[in-house]
């Protein structure tokens, strides 16, 4: 692969602490991330804001209000971990679909080929800019418009099961998958219109857990611990 997309759960970021971030798990990834650069490896990412904010779960306030604050969580990570990345020694820029003043600035795909070629990593953040859709729905989107040859996942669990592993101590992990089944069974990768995005787009998955070490070099490598979504 020379172009992928990471697609970051906010809630991993958090670590153990559940909200806002843990410094620690971040600069993992930003270290990993500049292996990839290092190597040659297009990166561009996007990141969950459930860190933050979990809109769909809010029945006080309007849908679409409830969304326009998911964005905005989705931009504050965005800022935070590319900060981090820029400590370690990387480039990055933060695009968005919609104006945040000096903050970010807008998304094209001929800035996202102008940073790429600087070998920048660059964060799509905002989601979609609109309301009803994930971030999982913006990060394939996004993987895309941008040609990317996979997309890869890091969750804080370490691949896709037949039923949650947390309620389920039996539940079997899948090594490979056909998005088709994702589709039939209503498997929790990412959801329903992220999923048929990725299968009309033929957009292969990677899935896996942040909190293996290298999990995200492993993936790019081959030596993989997860699940394989097949197009």
């Amino acid at each position: 692969m020379k172009r992928v997309l990471l697609k970051l759960s906010g809630e991993a970021l958090a670590g153990e602490k559940k909200t806002g971030f843990d410094e620690e798990t971040v600069r993992g990834v930003a270290l990993q991330v500049r292996k990839l650069l290092d190597s040659g490896i297009q990166v561009g990412i996007v990141i969950g804001g459930g860190n933050f904010w979990r809109g769909r779960t809010s029945e006080a306030i309007d849908r679409t209000k409830a969304d326009q604050i998911g964005m905005l969580a989705t931009v504050m990570n965005c800022i935070y971990v590319s900060e981090i990345f820029r400590s370690e020694g990387m480039k990055a820029n933060i695009l968005t679909p919609f104006a945040c003043g000096s903050f970010t600035k807008l998304f094209s795909k001929d800035r996202v080929e102008k940073y790429f070629a600087r070998n920048m990593a660059v964060f799509f953040a905002g989601g979609t800019g609109h309301p009803y859709f994930s971030t999982d729905t913006a990060a394939v989107l996004r993987a895309v418009e941008i040609e990317a040859d996979g997309m890869l996942l890091a969750k804080a669990v370490d691949g896709v099961y037949d039923s949650d592993p947390k309620l389920n101590p039996d539940a079997v992990r899948y090594d490979t998958l056909a998005i088709d089944e994702v589709i039939q069974k209503k498997l929790a990768v990412v959801d329903l219109s992220a999923s048929i995005l990725c299968m009309e787009n033929k957009m292969p998955m990677y899935v896996f857990s942040l909190n293996e070490p290298d999990s995200i070099v492993k993936a790019i490598s081959g030596n993989f611990n997860g699940t394989v979504i097949t197009v």
